[in-house]
Protein backbone atom coordinates (compact mmCIF):
# COMPACT_ATOMS: atom_id res chain seq x y z
CA UNK A 1 0.00 0.00 0.00
CA UNK A 2 1.76 3.29 -0.88
CA UNK A 3 2.19 6.33 1.22
CA UNK A 4 -0.25 7.93 -0.69
CA UNK A 5 -2.85 5.76 -0.09
CA UNK A 6 -2.12 5.32 3.31
CA UNK A 7 -2.54 8.95 4.29
CA UNK A 8 -6.18 9.29 2.81
CA UNK A 9 -8.86 10.07 4.73
CA UNK A 10 -11.97 8.39 4.78
CA UNK A 11 -14.54 10.75 5.83
CA UNK A 12 -17.61 8.95 7.44
CA UNK A 13 -20.70 10.20 9.28
CA UNK A 14 -24.50 9.08 10.83
CA UNK A 15 -27.10 11.36 10.64
CA UNK A 16 -29.89 10.78 13.34
CA UNK A 17 -31.23 11.98 16.76
CA UNK A 18 -30.07 10.67 20.08
CA UNK A 19 -26.83 9.09 19.12
CA UNK A 20 -24.44 10.47 21.85
CA UNK A 21 -23.62 7.04 22.51
CA UNK A 22 -23.68 5.72 19.01
CA UNK A 23 -20.60 3.00 19.03
CA UNK A 24 -20.87 3.53 15.13
CA UNK A 25 -17.99 6.00 15.09
CA UNK A 26 -15.63 3.71 16.99
CA UNK A 27 -15.85 0.79 14.75
CA UNK A 28 -15.32 2.90 11.57
CA UNK A 29 -12.14 3.85 13.09
CA UNK A 30 -11.29 0.45 13.52
CA UNK A 31 -12.15 -0.48 10.48
CA UNK A 32 -9.79 2.09 9.29
CA UNK A 33 -7.33 1.06 11.59
CA UNK A 34 -7.10 -2.55 10.64
CA UNK A 35 -6.61 -1.20 6.65
CA UNK A 36 -4.34 1.07 7.35
CA UNK A 37 -6.52 3.84 6.98
CA UNK A 38 -7.63 7.24 8.84
CA UNK A 39 -11.47 7.17 8.97
CA UNK A 40 -13.30 9.95 10.40
CA UNK A 41 -16.84 9.00 11.58
CA UNK A 42 -18.97 12.25 12.63
CA UNK A 43 -22.48 12.76 14.35
CA UNK A 44 -24.57 14.94 12.39
CA UNK A 45 -27.73 15.63 15.20
CA UNK A 46 -29.14 17.81 12.96
CA UNK A 47 -31.25 19.40 15.84
CA UNK A 48 -27.60 20.61 17.46
CA UNK A 49 -26.41 21.68 13.85
CA UNK A 50 -29.54 23.98 13.86
CA UNK A 51 -30.31 22.28 10.34
CA UNK A 52 -33.35 20.01 9.24
CA UNK A 53 -32.50 16.62 7.85
CA UNK A 54 -32.46 17.77 4.29
CA UNK A 55 -29.72 20.36 4.98
CA UNK A 56 -27.61 17.74 7.06
CA UNK A 57 -27.76 15.03 4.08
CA UNK A 58 -27.17 18.45 1.59
CA UNK A 59 -24.58 19.65 3.38
CA UNK A 60 -22.85 15.83 3.78
CA UNK A 61 -23.43 15.40 -0.07
CA UNK A 62 -20.94 18.03 -0.60
CA UNK A 63 -18.47 18.13 2.30
CA UNK A 64 -16.32 15.16 1.09
CA UNK A 65 -18.46 12.68 2.78
CA UNK A 66 -17.92 9.37 1.45
CA UNK A 67 -20.68 8.28 2.65
CA UNK A 68 -23.37 8.43 5.96
CA UNK A 69 -25.49 6.35 7.63
CA UNK A 70 -28.62 7.20 8.51
CA UNK A 71 -30.67 6.13 12.24
CA UNK A 72 -33.84 7.10 13.35
CA UNK A 73 -36.01 8.95 12.84
CA UNK A 74 -34.56 9.73 9.40
CA UNK A 75 -34.00 6.29 7.05
CA UNK A 76 -37.24 6.59 5.30
CA UNK A 77 -36.75 10.17 4.35
CA UNK A 78 -33.66 9.48 3.15
CA UNK A 79 -34.76 6.58 0.92
CA UNK A 80 -36.56 9.36 -0.91
CA UNK A 81 -33.22 11.13 -1.49
CA UNK A 82 -31.24 8.39 -3.53
CA UNK A 83 -30.96 5.59 -6.35
CA UNK A 84 -31.95 2.34 -4.54
CA UNK A 85 -30.64 -0.06 -7.35
CA UNK A 86 -31.51 -3.07 -5.35
CA UNK A 87 -35.30 -3.99 -5.85
CA UNK A 88 -35.39 -5.33 -1.78
CA UNK A 89 -34.34 -2.55 -0.68
CA UNK A 90 -36.79 -0.27 -3.18
CA UNK A 91 -39.63 -2.60 -1.31
CA UNK A 92 -38.24 -2.19 2.07
CA UNK A 93 -38.82 1.68 1.66
CA UNK A 94 -35.81 2.82 4.14
CA UNK A 95 -32.06 3.22 3.69
CA UNK A 96 -29.69 3.46 6.30
CA UNK A 97 -26.54 3.81 4.19
CA UNK A 98 -25.66 6.54 1.70
CA UNK A 99 -22.86 6.36 -0.59
CA UNK A 100 -21.80 9.83 -2.22
CA UNK A 101 -20.64 8.77 -5.31
CA UNK A 102 -20.36 10.90 -8.68
CA UNK A 103 -23.43 10.18 -10.04
CA UNK A 104 -25.27 11.08 -6.98
CA UNK A 105 -26.49 9.31 -3.43
CA UNK A 106 -26.72 5.66 -3.89
CA UNK A 107 -29.06 3.73 -0.77
CA UNK A 108 -28.75 0.26 0.57
CA UNK A 109 -30.13 -1.34 3.74
CA UNK A 110 -27.58 -3.07 5.96
CA UNK A 111 -30.42 -3.17 8.68
CA UNK A 112 -31.91 -5.88 6.43
CA UNK A 113 -28.41 -8.27 6.19
CA UNK A 114 -27.21 -7.49 9.84
CA UNK A 115 -30.90 -8.51 11.03
CA UNK A 116 -30.43 -11.87 9.49
CA UNK A 117 -26.67 -12.09 9.82
CA UNK A 118 -27.90 -11.54 14.14
CA UNK A 119 -30.61 -13.83 13.71
CA UNK A 120 -28.56 -16.72 12.41
CA UNK A 121 -26.05 -16.22 14.70
CA UNK A 122 -28.25 -16.74 17.83
CA UNK A 123 -31.05 -19.40 16.77
CA UNK A 124 -29.05 -20.71 13.14
CA UNK A 125 -31.98 -22.22 11.07
CA UNK A 126 -34.96 -22.60 13.09
CA UNK A 127 -37.98 -20.78 11.58
CA UNK A 128 -39.17 -18.03 13.05
CA UNK A 129 -42.62 -19.17 13.88
CA UNK A 130 -45.22 -16.35 14.48
CA UNK A 131 -43.98 -12.94 14.91
CA UNK A 132 -44.96 -10.11 16.73
CA UNK A 133 -42.91 -7.10 15.65
CA UNK A 134 -43.66 -3.81 18.11
CA UNK A 135 -42.53 -0.91 15.48
CA UNK A 136 -43.34 -0.19 11.63
CA UNK A 137 -40.69 2.85 10.88
CA UNK A 138 -37.65 2.68 9.02
CA UNK A 139 -35.62 -0.57 11.34
CA UNK A 140 -38.80 -2.33 11.39
CA UNK A 141 -39.26 -2.55 7.66
CA UNK A 142 -35.84 -3.88 7.25
CA UNK A 143 -36.48 -6.26 9.78
CA UNK A 144 -39.74 -7.31 8.96
CA UNK A 145 -38.28 -7.67 5.18
CA UNK A 146 -35.77 -10.29 6.69
CA UNK A 147 -38.15 -12.33 8.36
CA UNK A 148 -39.84 -13.02 5.11
CA UNK A 149 -36.08 -13.92 4.05
CA UNK A 150 -35.80 -16.37 7.00
CA UNK A 151 -39.02 -18.08 6.03
CA UNK A 152 -41.27 -15.57 7.79
CA UNK A 153 -45.54 -17.51 7.57
CA UNK A 154 -47.20 -14.99 10.28
CA UNK A 155 -46.58 -11.48 11.59
CA UNK A 156 -48.46 -9.76 14.00
CA UNK A 157 -47.40 -5.96 13.41
CA UNK A 158 -48.19 -3.13 16.05
CA UNK A 159 -48.05 0.40 15.70
CA UNK A 160 -49.40 4.03 17.16
CA UNK A 161 -49.79 4.77 13.53
CA UNK A 162 -52.30 1.85 12.52
CA UNK A 163 -51.81 3.12 8.71
CA UNK A 164 -47.58 2.74 9.14
CA UNK A 165 -48.56 -0.79 9.96
CA UNK A 166 -50.83 -1.36 7.59
CA UNK A 167 -48.97 -0.07 4.73
CA UNK A 168 -46.25 -2.57 6.12
CA UNK A 169 -48.49 -5.62 6.00
CA UNK A 170 -49.48 -4.99 2.67
CA UNK A 171 -46.07 -4.40 1.40
CA UNK A 172 -44.89 -7.79 3.37
CA UNK A 173 -47.70 -9.97 1.72
CA UNK A 174 -47.15 -8.80 -1.83
CA UNK A 175 -43.48 -9.74 -1.28
CA UNK A 176 -44.51 -13.40 0.39
CA UNK A 177 -47.86 -14.71 -0.83
CA UNK A 178 -49.62 -16.74 1.66
CA UNK A 179 -48.20 -14.57 4.58
CA UNK A 180 -50.48 -14.73 7.55
CA UNK A 181 -50.63 -11.05 8.56
CA UNK A 182 -52.45 -8.81 11.35
CA UNK A 183 -51.79 -5.22 12.86
CA UNK A 184 -52.87 -3.08 15.47
CA UNK A 185 -52.17 -0.35 18.03
CA UNK A 186 -51.82 -2.74 21.04
CA UNK A 187 -48.57 -4.43 21.19
CA UNK A 188 -50.16 -7.04 24.21
CA UNK A 189 -53.49 -7.80 21.97
CA UNK A 190 -51.58 -9.37 19.66
CA UNK A 191 -49.42 -11.21 21.48
CA UNK A 192 -50.60 -14.46 22.67
CA UNK A 193 -49.48 -16.99 20.75
CA UNK A 194 -46.57 -15.29 19.11
CA UNK A 195 -43.34 -17.20 18.75
CA UNK A 196 -41.05 -14.23 17.95
CA UNK A 197 -41.24 -10.73 19.88
CA UNK A 198 -39.58 -7.49 18.60
CA UNK A 199 -39.36 -4.10 19.64
CA UNK A 200 -38.39 -1.94 16.53
CA UNK A 201 -38.86 1.44 18.18
CA UNK A 202 -36.79 3.27 20.31
CA UNK A 203 -38.54 2.81 23.60
CA UNK A 204 -35.91 1.64 25.70
CA UNK A 205 -32.74 3.10 24.76
CA UNK A 206 -31.27 5.67 26.60
CA UNK A 207 -33.65 8.99 26.58
CA UNK A 208 -36.20 6.85 25.81
CA UNK A 209 -37.12 4.84 29.01
CA UNK A 210 -39.59 2.03 29.50
CA UNK A 211 -40.68 -0.80 27.63
CA UNK A 212 -42.73 -1.69 24.62
CA UNK A 213 -44.70 -4.79 26.09
CA UNK A 214 -45.15 -5.64 29.50
CA UNK A 215 -43.29 -8.71 30.93
CA UNK A 216 -46.67 -10.88 31.21
CA UNK A 217 -47.62 -10.09 27.70
CA UNK A 218 -44.28 -12.52 26.78
CA UNK A 219 -45.08 -16.29 28.30
CA UNK A 220 -45.07 -18.83 25.98
CA UNK A 221 -43.05 -17.08 23.33
CA UNK A 222 -39.63 -18.46 22.16
CA UNK A 223 -37.26 -15.27 21.30
CA UNK A 224 -37.13 -11.80 21.12
CA UNK A 225 -34.82 -9.49 19.73
CA UNK A 226 -34.32 -5.63 20.43
CA UNK A 227 -33.36 -3.77 17.61
CA UNK A 228 -32.14 -0.95 20.39
CA UNK A 229 -28.26 -1.74 21.98
CA UNK A 230 -27.47 1.37 23.80
CA UNK A 231 -27.60 0.28 26.44
CA UNK A 232 -27.46 -3.60 25.38
CA UNK A 233 -29.25 -4.83 28.28
CA UNK A 234 -32.83 -3.04 28.15
CA UNK A 235 -36.00 -3.97 29.95
CA UNK A 236 -37.55 -5.40 27.31
CA UNK A 237 -34.41 -7.61 26.86
CA UNK A 238 -34.27 -8.14 30.51
CA UNK A 239 -37.87 -9.25 31.22
CA UNK A 240 -37.61 -11.56 28.34
CA UNK A 241 -34.60 -13.29 29.81
CA UNK A 242 -36.76 -13.93 32.66
CA UNK A 243 -39.42 -15.33 30.90
CA UNK A 244 -37.01 -18.10 29.52
CA UNK A 245 -36.99 -16.35 26.23
CA UNK A 246 -33.69 -16.47 24.16
CA UNK A 247 -32.13 -13.46 23.43
CA UNK A 248 -30.63 -11.81 20.56
CA UNK A 249 -29.55 -8.57 21.48
CA UNK A 250 -29.67 -5.15 19.09
CA UNK A 251 -25.92 -5.13 19.24
CA UNK A 252 -25.58 -7.83 17.07
CA UNK A 253 -27.93 -5.76 14.72
CA UNK A 254 -25.45 -3.04 15.30
CA UNK A 255 -22.18 -5.12 14.77
CA UNK A 256 -24.08 -6.70 11.34
CA UNK A 257 -25.13 -3.49 9.69
CA UNK A 258 -21.88 -1.71 10.49
CA UNK A 259 -19.86 -4.08 9.06
CA UNK A 260 -21.67 -4.71 6.05
CA UNK A 261 -21.56 -0.73 5.80
CA UNK A 262 -18.30 0.02 5.93
CA UNK A 263 -17.91 -2.98 3.04
CA UNK A 264 -20.35 -1.07 0.62
CA UNK A 265 -18.64 2.52 1.87
CA UNK A 266 -15.17 1.18 1.39
CA UNK A 267 -14.63 -2.26 -0.68
CA UNK A 268 -11.93 -2.66 2.06
CA UNK A 269 -11.78 -6.02 4.13
CA UNK A 270 -12.63 -6.52 7.57
CA UNK A 271 -11.25 -8.82 10.12
CA UNK A 272 -14.69 -9.68 11.69
CA UNK A 273 -12.97 -11.64 14.61
CA UNK A 274 -10.89 -9.11 15.33
CA UNK A 275 -13.42 -6.53 15.20
CA UNK A 276 -15.37 -8.01 17.61
CA UNK A 277 -12.69 -8.62 20.39
CA UNK A 278 -11.49 -5.01 19.89
CA UNK A 279 -15.20 -3.49 20.33
CA UNK A 280 -15.04 -5.41 23.22
CA UNK A 281 -12.06 -4.51 24.70
CA UNK A 282 -13.07 -0.70 24.52
CA UNK A 283 -9.99 0.00 22.00
CA UNK A 284 -10.12 2.68 19.73
CA UNK A 285 -7.91 5.17 17.99
CA UNK A 286 -7.01 9.12 17.11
Amino acid sequence: MSDTIRAEVIRLGLIGDNIAKSQSPRLHRLAGAQNGRRAVYDQLVPAELGMDFDAVFAHAAQAGYRGVNVTYPYKERAAAKVTVDDPLVRAIGAVNTVVFDAGGPQGFNTDYSGFIAAYRRVRGDAPPGPVLMIGAGGVGKAVAFGLVALGLTEIRIADRDLPKAQALSQALAAARPGLVTSTGTDAAALAPGASGIINCTPVGMAGYDGTPLPRDAMAGGAWVFDAVYTPVETRFLQDAGAEGLQVISGYELFFGQGVDAWRIFTGLPLDEARMRRELAEGKDVA
